[in-house]
């Protein structure tokens, strides 16, 4: 069955439905990785949006419950050139299967080279999976909340409290994996029974959408952040940057991929990083913050990490715990161990 995609503009493009679940609408996104559909699909950082994959074959190694980033499918649609059915036995489910259990709207054979260089020119617009012979409704988005009941994996003896803006499960097996005890709390937990856990440190995880509707909870990050070692992810790095007076903005398509260079200031190495994210911490916001930029990205020169100067506090913009992507940042985590352990200062970063 033929299928549309229409963005805000009023621009369409052509393709085919695969599965039964025939309307979506979300923001439109697209990602550069040539491998990792699979966290891609269940990253709750995608949450509300339509994701057009740029590699031109999905779907070829099926989907497995074990690379899963969270509980269910997190996207709300999406596109893609070729999607990939297998024609033998395989213990991996096919990736249309799944996309047909979880309901998603998802189109293949559609002109996903054109509809990028679109995003590119007009950046990440609202969009509507729909049929041709229908017309969207309307083009708004929906704001989703992470909703957290507080569990906990690992068995150390370091006790990392992890505040979940929409938390991905590779960052929770990292730090398992350094040795440590990992509670998930939800972003809005009252601050006596955080401080009842006996935390050693904090983790801010990643999640979807505006850092600044978090600003009713930055007092208390901010209480936490000055008394505790914390490091911030992705959306838990922007959040620490707003709760000590810094900025954000939003940027025209955001980075999405596991391609992006980032260069770290203090020893001018360059490494890859897994990304996905719109908003980006104002480096003109930042002297008054007591932050200074520990990473820069090579191809805007955005930021993508902060330490304190002052405080045990380190962010990443990117994702040092991506899997699948480049494992060049594992040390980021070791030293966020070392210094919980140790109480080492966070400038003393490498």
């Amino acid at each position: 069955m033929k299928g549309c995609i229409t963005l805000s503009n009023n621009i369409s493009f052509e393709g085919e439905w695969v599965g039964d679940h025939h309307y979506g609408s979300g923001e439109i996104v697209f990602y550069t990785g040539m491998t990792g559909y699979e966290q891609v699909l269940t990253d709750p950082s995608y949450q509300g949006q339509i994701v057009v994959f740029s590699y031109p074959f999905i779907g070829n190694y099926g989907f497995e419950s074990a690379s899963m980033e969270s509980a269910k499918i997190q996207v709300a649609g999406v596109v893609m050139a070729e999607c990939f059915s297998f024609d033998v036995k395989s213990s991996r489910q096919s990736l249309r299967d799944l996309l047909y259990e979880h309901n998603i709207p998802a189109l293949t054979n559609v002109d996903t080279r054109s509809l990028i260089q679109e995003i590119r020119k007009k950046g990440s617009l609202p969009a509507v999976m729909h049929l041709p012979n229908t017309q969207p409704d309307s083009f708004s988005l929906e704001e989703y909340w992470p909703a957290t009941t507080i569990t906990t994996a690992g068995s150390g003896s370091t006790h990392i409290v992890l505040l979940d803006f929409g938390y991905k499960k590779s960052i929770v097996d990292a730090l398992v994996n350094e040795g440590c005890t990992v509670t998930v709390v939800p972003f809005d937990q009252e601050l006596a029974d955080i401080e009842k856990l006996n935390p050693d440190g904090f983790v801010f995880s990643n999640g979807s959408g505006d850092p600044t509707r978090f600003s009713n909870y930055f007092h208390r990050y901010k209480n936490l952040a000055v008394r505790y070692p914390v490091l911030g992810i992705c959306l838990g790095h922007q959040i620490l940057a707003l709760a000590f007076g810094g900025e954000t903005r939003k940027l025209k398509f955001g980075h999405r991929g596991a391609n992006h260079p980032v260069i770290n200031l203090k020893t001018g190495k360059v490494s890859m990083s897994s990304q996905n994210h719109s908003y980006v911490v104002k480096k003109e916001s930042l002297p008054a913050t007591g932050f200074s930029i520990w990473f820069e990205n090579v191809n805007d020169q955005s930021v993508e990490g902060l330490w304190h100067s002052t405080y045990n506090i380190a962010s990443v913009q990117f994702h040092p715990e991506a899997a699948p992507g480049p494992n060049e940042h594992k040390e980021i985590f070791q030293n966020f161990i070392r210094t919980v352990q140790h109480k080492e200062k966070v400038r003393s970063y490498a």
